[in-house]
Formats: C-alpha cells, sequence, structure tokens
C-alpha cells in the first residue's frame, strides 16, 4: 500500500477532538474504479463465508476491471488497532465499531465515503447511524449494522403486555419464581441508569480524553437512579446480577424469566426457548409520578475505507457494495444481524425477528456508541454496583453524591 503517516503516538494521546485532522477532500475517490485492482476486507469471524460471497459478486460485477479481493477474520476492536498503529498493513475494507471512528477520523486514516456513494448511504440509512459515522458534516463510513441490547423474556413468565414496564416484568418473574438477570456491574450495560435519567453523552473535548455530557437536570438523575435502586432492591429476591452470557444457560435451566442481553446470544437464547422467546425495546420504568423510557446504549459497525489503500476507487465501491441494502439484507437473513438500512428495518425479515425488531424499535430511545473516553467504562460500572448492591439502602443512600463522584471519576480517573 502506499505510504500513509505513521501513527507517532498512542490511540489515546491522537485522538483530539474533530476538526484537527488532515485527510483527503470528500469525494476525491469517486472517479472510476482502477483495473487490477488487489484489495483486502477484514470483518468479524462470523460475518467471512457470506462476505467471501458478497466480495465474489462484486468482482463479478467489474467484471472487466480484472480485480481480486481476499477477505479474512479480524475483529472490529482490533482492526481500529492494527489501522492507527500501521495502516500500511491494514485492509483497503475493513469493518469498525462506532466508538472508533472520531479516533480514525483524526489521525486520518480512513478516507471520507465518495460523494456519490455518501448521498445514497445518507438516503438508504436511518438518521441515527449516519449521525454515528459523520464527523464535520462528512460521512466517513458505510452503516451496516445496529449492535446492542434489549429485553428477552419467556413468554410463559412475562406477556408482551407486561414486557412494556420494568415493574411489570420484575412482578411477573416473582409470581412464577423466576430470576431477572442484568450484567449491572458493567459499565456498558449500567449507563442505562444515567441516560434514562437525561444524562447524555457529547463526544470529546479537545484534548481527546475528557468526556463531555449535553446538559442535564441533576436532580432527575438522581431521582431516577433511585427509583431503578429502590425497585431492584424490592424485588431483591429475583433480581441477579450476572453476565449477559448466563442468560441463555438460565433459560436452558428453566431459572430465569427474563433480562438484559445483547443481539450476539440471539441463537443461544432462542434454540433454549423456541416459541416461548421473546424480545422487546428496554420497558419503562415509573420515576416518581411518571413513566420513563429506558434509554441505553447503542453502537453500530460499518465498512470504512483505508486512506493507505492503492486502489481507491475500487475500495470505495467495494465499501459501499459491502453495505448496500442488498448485502444489509443477506446478513439479516444469514447471521440475523439488525440493519441499518431504512427499508430492511420495516421488512418481515425484521418484524418477525423479536430481537431485530427490539434492536430497530430501540435506536429511538438510545444513545450512540460513539467518541467515549476509556474513562467512562469503570466508573460507571461502580455505580451500577452502587445501586444493586445489598448494603445499599435506597431510601437513605446520597444518589448525589454517587452521581457527583461518577461524573469526577469520568472526566479525571
Amino acid at each position: 500500500m502506499k505510504l500513509v503517516k505513521k501513527i507517532l503516538a498512542s490511540a489515546m494521546t491522537v485522538a483530539v477532538a474533530a476538526g484537527s485532522f488532515a485527510a483527503m477532500p470528500a469525494g476525491a475517490a469517486s472517479g472510476g474504479v482502477e483495473n487490477n485492482a488487489v484489495l483486502r476486507v477484514w470483518v468479524p469471524e462470523s460475518e467471512v463465508k457470506l462476505t467471501k460471497t458478497l466480495c465474489n459478486s462484486f468482482v463479478n460485477k467489474y467484471k472487466s476491471k480484472n480485480i481480486s479481493v481476499k477477505v479474512s477474520a479480524k475483529d472490529v476492536s482490533e482492526a481500529s488497532i492494527y489501522l492507527i498503529s500501521d495502516a500500511n498493513e491494514a485492509a483497503d475494507v475493513m469493518s469498525v465499531a462506532s466508538d472508533q471512528i472520531a479516533s480514525l477520523v483524526n489521525v486520518g486514516v480512513i478516507s471520507p465515503i465518495a460523494k456519490t456513494y455518501a448521498s445514497k448511504a445518507k438516503k438508504a440509512n436511518s438518521k441515527t447511524s449516519v449521525k454515528a459515522f459523520t464527523v464535520n458534516k462528512t460521512l466517513y463510513a458505510h452503516p451496516k449494522s445496529v449492535s446492542g441490547y434489549c429485553l428477552v423474556y419467556d413468554k410463559k413468565v412475562v406477556s408482551a403486555k407486561k414486557a412494556k414496564s420494568l415493574e411489570s416484568v420484575l412482578e411477573a418473574c416473582k409470581k412464577k419464581g423466576k430470576s431477572f438477570i442484568m450484567d449491572a456491574e458493567n459499565g456498558y450495560y449500567s449507563s442505562m441508569f444515567l441516560f434514562t435519567g437525561g444524562l447524555k453523552l457529547n463526544g470529546l473535548k479537545s484534548d481527546g480524553v475528557t468526556q463531555e455530557f449535553t446538559k442535564y437536570n441533576k436532580k432527575t438523575v438522581v431521582n431516577t437512579l433511585k427509583a431503578f435502586s429502590k425497585l431492584f432492591h424490592k424485588y431483591s429476591s429475583v433480581f441477579k446480577k450476572m453476565d449477559v452470557y448466563n442468560i441463555a444457560s438460565q433459560f436452558a435451566s428453566g431459572k430465569c424469566g427474563a433480562g438484559i442481553d445483547g443481539i450476539w446470544n440471539y441463537s443461544a437464547n432462542k434454540a433454549h426457548l423456541g416459541k416461548r422467546f421473546g424480545a422487546a425495546k428496554l420497558p419503562t420504568i415509573k420515576v416518581g409520578s411518571s413513566k420513563k423510557q429506558i434509554c441505553s446504549l447503542l453502537g453500530y459497525d460499518c465498512n470504512v475505507v483505508n486512506t493507505g489503500s492503492d486502489y481507491p476507487q475500487a475500495a470505495q465501491a467495494l465499501a459501499a457494495y459491502l453495505s448496500d441494502k442488498n448485502s444489509q439484507k443477506k446478513l439479516v437473513a444469514s447471521l440475523k444481524i439488525a440493519p441499518t438500512n431504512k427499508s430492511l428495518a420495516k421488512s418481515k425479515a425484521v418484524k418477525k425477528n423479536p430481537m431485530l425488531k427490539a434492536l430497530t424499535d430501540q435506536q429511538k430511545c438510545s444513545v450512540a456508541q460513539i467518541s467515549i473516553t476509556n474513562t467512562f467504562w469503570e466508573p460507571v460500572g461502580a455505580l451500577g454496583s452502587k445501586i444493586v448492591s445489598k448494603k445499599t439502602n435506597p431510601n437513605t443512600y446520597n444518589f448525589t453524591k454517587l452521581l457527583n463522584n461518577t461524573i469526577k471519576r469520568i472526566k479525571y480517573y
């Protein structure tokens, strides 16, 4: 590959605010596809087989160009690390996660999506997914799939109606003597306690490491934290803080009635419950006299183009091809991956799969997993631990102090 700028510091050091990077202008790779292009693609292992099929179709589409494509397995987080540390050795096109986009843009290792493809991507995909990959009004990645968590439940324990409120879910589990499982000490899941109260992420400061937040009402956040704590303590015989990967086995043993789980565990949950498997967007929780929709952290996966590609036009074309409606449709059909394409989100294939539909619905009440400092996870996980701890008395505990300390640790940990 062509020589690209080497990274002279760690990713945490160079991940400064968007706008301070140098990159090719949007649309620079919008010319014709090069002849004899030799491209490499990185995707998660689960997507390798399908991606090879899609790449073969791409090669056939551009048969006169004599293009060859090699597909290899690389986790989305690993792909970003390789790209930042040595873009010369990274693939031309690769799948990465939404929380890595700002860093990749800031150090200039991914190309803006060419205008001819960007306009189509913006029109075809959900606004939230497009926003997740837009920096300084420029689209830097093709949205591909939604990655997140929702409510999963045994239909013999929880009805679709009861699944709409957390209080009803917990009560239903109690009546049937089943547990409700949530990994409440994991910042990825416990972030819902803050987000439901109105605290939202707003990128990073210019130093690239200090987390920013949108304006929020501290009293509302505190009351929401207290509401979660009181509810979980009320149903302490039901609530179980366990890793999400235990949910499937707990369903299998008949011990679990419901839980908070990710799309990646769909097949395992479905295998154990069969027709009894149910899923829905996260329920509401009562805070004071009002009901609040529980808000989650939602991630997106995408396809990006390496600025170091020797064949930028071909790479742009391939990234677009692997992310279009047809490719997403095949991801939905073969791997049960939630699409970002708007029309597919309304399709029967998504609607008939309760977990895909749940994630699609959850997009409307979520915080995009982008521009999150590494100091966010541990303090938020600790906050979740305090909320559910048996040692915490929710009637007397100082949740204001907990919130203040959590924010302080996130910013200055």
